[in-house]
């Protein structure tokens, strides 16, 4: 019974901001014409002799507002917070993966991202990253931290060495690899089944995708493909 009380008070210490409002809600006019006292009509409202809501006492009212405040609080809490959330980012490619990043982690979007450069050895390297994919997999922090430089890897969407002439590539939860293709590389997205054609000499890169062309001094060449996800019907 105490349980029911509790679970049906949350509203009650939700739509009121004291304990006084509370009583008040619970005071009619005609209340206040016979008593001509509204401490008083208060009062009764109280004790339980006026008012046709739930009899609630001053401790019991700060308790489920002290828990309901605990609790929303908890919640806020809980939500995920960004890996790029509190950051100083200056770089154009942490800026712009950045302002992806909450899109990318929702699934309201799946941005493909192309960089070239060299790796620590000095070896030249390209490839495509499933951003979607690696934020699930890899803490970002340190690359948003500017810790840690992002660079593809053998284990993305596409690989290559231009060194060792070592090329892979590799499907992801998000994107197909179509590599033998008279068109080139093509990327076909899992959720909508819509094609991105990474070809700079494309038109376009497909349906729902947008190609975006970031100029950093940090990489050798970026380019980063959005593609807003829309379930096949």
């Amino acid at each position: 019974m105490e349980e029911e009380v509790t679970t049906g008070g949350d509203s009650i210490v939700t739509e009121f901001s004291t304990y006084e409002d509370f009583l008040d809600s619970q005071i009619t006019s005609l209340d206040l014409y016979y008593l001509e006292d509204q401490e008083l009509a208060r009062q009764l409202v109280e004790l339980g002799y006026r008012g046709s809501g739930e009899v609630l006492k001053r401790e019991e009212f700060e308790s489920r507002k002290q828990a309901a405040e605990a609790s929303r609080l908890s919640k806020r809490s809980q939500q995920k917070k960004l890996a790029s959330d509190e950051k100083v980012i200056k770089d154009p490619l942490l800026a712009a993966l950045a302002a992806r990043e909450a899109g990318n982690r929702n699934g309201k979007m799946t941005s493909i991202i192309f960089i070239r450069d060299r790796n620590a050895r000095g070896q030249e390297i390209s490839g495509y990253i499933d951003y979607a994919y690696r934020l699930k997999t890899e803490d970002f922090e340190p690359y948003f931290s500017a810790k840690k430089r992002l660079l593809p890897r053998p284990s993305d969407l596409s690989f290559y060495n231009w060194e060792t002439a070592t090329s892979t590539s590799n499907p992801t939860p998000n994107y197909q690899v179509i590599a033998e293709n008279a068109s080139g590389l093509l990327f076909k997205n899992k959720r909508d089944r819509k094609i991105i054609n990474v070809d700079p000499k494309a038109p376009n890169p497909g349906d729902n995708s947008e190609r975006h062309i970031i100029s950093t001094n940090k990489y050798i060449q970026v380019v980063i493909y959005d593609h807003i996800n829309r379930r096949k019907t």
